[in-house]
């Protein structure tokens, strides 16, 4: 993932920062508990695409 495309990009939701989840190729935004997919380098940055995180997975990003 390409470090300036991080620094602009933000949550749709929240208009939060994301963090890059390298293992699962998902862009995970805190304050709106949402993991948005990273399909062939390109972050899929829509509500609908995204998956809820868990209590579990909040915790381990802290």
């Amino acid at each position: 993932m390409d470090k300036k495309l991080l620094e602009i990009l933000v949550c749709p939701v929240t208009k939060g920062p994301l963090h890059y989840d390298k293992e699962k190729q998902e862009l995970i935004s805190k304050s709106a508990r949402l993991a948005y997919p990273i399909r062939d380098g390109i972050p899929v940055m829509l509500e609908d695409e995204a998956r809820v995180i868990t209590d579990e997975e909040l915790e381990q990003l802290k």
